[in-house]
């Protein structure tokens, strides 16, 4: 969910190619140090300082391993490794969105981290996340960092219209127009992308498929329920307009940190964003909590992040080197330095120290975790949210119609999944 990245994307493009030599010794002199890549797909500004300077701290603790560094934009990277793996010529580590790594597995261009170095404290980790880092049986990955969609909030805002955070769609609206009359200011500003609106299929149930019984469930009654709520939620008082553009995020983003509107849903890779904004001067002000119930009573939210994943095409010499580096990276000490310079969430329960802790929007993301929904263990699963991405914002626009949207989806779906009946 980055922004601002597009300006990159021929200079990275170029790195690219000159850079992705996982599966080739080429530069690694007989006597010397193993030179393994690692693709990290984080924000260059916020989050990729902190990732430099822990190789620097490896490199300097493992004389025989050099990481060479490259940040790829994250909405070309699947793409980009896809293509380079296919061609043998991928980086040795990739810091793999979770919702890749079955189709990645699947492929056979990750190798199976079990029994490894890098997944020697595989208990220390969240067992659902390790259950996101597996496909067929076998850990391709291991977790990073972890997130999941919370509602955030100004709890100014919030105080001066006397309203508390809301437990259910239905009172997230009361709130919202309380919020207006009170403050003047929108309560409410949701997002018409899809993975935002995955929580209101959570709320009565459902999702966009059933893997298990291997039907595809968008267009069912539950499905229609959920994404009834989702559009209703754009119009009346205190809920703002839906915002079709291509600079949609951009826009309810900044007007939530500046304090222009007193709620949206969020994941925690904003946190440094919101303290930049002037509402979030005092970090203190950032309210968090589990997004609102749907009509089942569920409240729940896709569980996301990334896992640093390594290579199957990688020479021996690299695959250890790279298996190294990934124990390093994912260690309690590195990871609670992440946390501390980035604001983002550990994978393990051990790096939430004390210290980290301290941070408001780590600890409030914290309380939310437990309400996350790990996402289907299928290949296909994250392709599964494009059509949908075309269709949602075409009825949030009024340019269709909510039965002919998710009718359209359903069928673009089926192309995907082709087993699964609808």
């Amino acid at each position: 969910m980055r922004r601002g990245i597009a300006a990159t994307a021929l200079v990275a493009s170029f790195a690219l190619a000159a850079t992705a030599c996982g599966g080739s010794d080429s530069g690694d002199k007989a006597d010397g140090p193993v030179t393994i890549t690692w693709w990290d797909t984080s924000n260059a500004t916020n989050e990729a300082p902190t990732y430099q300077a822990l190789i620097k701290d490896f490199e300097a603790a493992n004389k025989g391993i050099k990481v060479k560094y490259v940040n790829v934009p994250f909405d070309q990277a699947q793409n980009k490794f896809d293509t380079a793996a296919g061609a043998s010529g991928a980086p040795d580590v990739l810091r793999s969105d979770v919702g890749w790594t079955p189709a990645f597995a699947k492929k056979g261009y990750f190798l199976p981290l079990d029994g490894t170095e890098a997944l020697a404290d595989q208990a220390k980790f969240k067992p659902n996340l390790i259950e996101q880092a597996q496909y067929d049986g076998k850990t391709y990955g291991v977790p990073f960092v972890t997130d999941t969609l919370a509602l955030v909030y100004n709890k100014q805002l919030f105080e001066k219209a006397g309203v508390e955070a809301p437990k259910t769609w239905d009172d997230l609206k009361a709130a919202a127009a309380t919020i207006k009359s009170k403050t003047g200011v929108d309560g409410y500003w949701g997002s018409t992308a899809a993975y935002y609106a995955q929580t209101f299929l959570y709320g009565e149930g459902t999702d966009t498929v059933d893997a298990a019984a291997k039907k595809i469930t968008v267009n069912s009654d539950a499905a229609k329920k959920g994404y009834g709520t989702w559009l209703s939620l754009f119009s009346g008082k205190g809920l703002h307009k839906a915002d079709t553009t291509a600079d949609a995020y951009a826009h309810i983003q900044d007007a939530f940190v500046n304090g222009k509107v007193a709620a949206i849903i969020q994941g925690p890779w904003e946190i440094t964003n919101f303290y930049k904004g002037s509402a979030f001067k005092d970090k203190n002000n950032l309210g968090i909590a589990t997004v609102p119930a749907g009509s089942s009573g569920k409240a729940g939210a896709p569980t996301g992040g990334h896992n640093l994943s390594v290579y199957a095409g990688s020479h021996s010499a690299h695959q250890k080197a790279a298996e190294k580096f990934v124990g390093f990276m994912t260690s309690a000490k590195s990871q609670t330095q992440i946390a501390l310079k980035n604001s983002t969430l550990p994978t393990r329960d051990d790096a939430y120290t004390a210290e980290v802790k301290a941070d408001p929007g780590i600890a409030g993301y914290q309380s939310v975790l437990s309400s996350a929904q790990p996402r289907v263990a299928l290949p296909e699963y994250s392709s599964l949210l494009t059509p949908l991405d075309t269709e949602l914002v075409k009825i949030a626009g009024g340019k269709e119609s909510l039965d002919k949207g998710l009718s359209n989806a359903e069928t673009a779906l089926a192309k995907l999944v082709p087993d699964f009946s609808k």
